[in-house]
C-alpha cells in the first residue's frame, strides 16, 4: 500500500481534527485507505518546523527504505549531529518513522502540502 501525506495549515486544529476523523470512519466503512494528514496553525509555524534542510532530509529518506543517521548525513554533506537533531524533529512530527536498530525510514510515497496565506490579523 502506498502511503499519502497532506499537509494543511490552518488555525482551527478542530476542523482539522474532525475531517481526519471523517476521513478515519470513511476508511474504516469503505476498508478503503484514506491517507494521512498533519496540521500546522500557520505558516509561520510549519516553516518553523519544516526548515529547506529538513525538507532535504524527508526528500532523501522518500524510496530509500531503511537509512542509518550516519548514511543519511554522508548523503546529504552534513554533520551527524545536525542531522540527528533533524531526524528527532521530522520523527516528532511523523514524518519520518525509526526501527528497531533506529535506523530512519520515510514512510511516504508521495506528501501534499496545501497552505492557505491570508492577511494579517489586525490588533486592536
Amino acid at each position: 500500500m502506498k502511503r499519502t501525506l497532506t499537509i494543511t495549515t490552518g488555525k482551527n486544529w478542530k476542523d482539522a481534527l474532525r475531517v481526519a476523523g471523517q476521513r478515519a470512519a470513511h476508511g474504516i466503512a469503505t476498508g478503503e485507505y484514506q491517507g494521512e494528514s498533519l496540521n500546522f496553525e500557520s505558516p509561520a509555524a510549519f516553516f518553523g518546523q519544516l526548515s529547506e534542510l529538513r525538507w532535504q532530509m524527508v526528500r532523501e529518506m522518500m524510496g530509500s527504505g531503511t537509512v542509518g543517521v550516519r548514511e543519511l548525513a554522508r548523503r546529504l554533506n552534513r554533520g551527524v549531529k545536525r542531522v540527528h537533531e533533524d531526524a528527532q524533529v521530522l520523527v516528532a512530527l511523523g514524518l519520518l518513522e525509526k526501527d528497531d536498530s533506529g535506523a530512519l525510514l520515510c514512510p511516504f510515497d508521495d506528501i501534499h502540502v496545501d497552505m492557505h496565506v491570508t492577511p494579517l490579523e489586525e490588533v486592536a
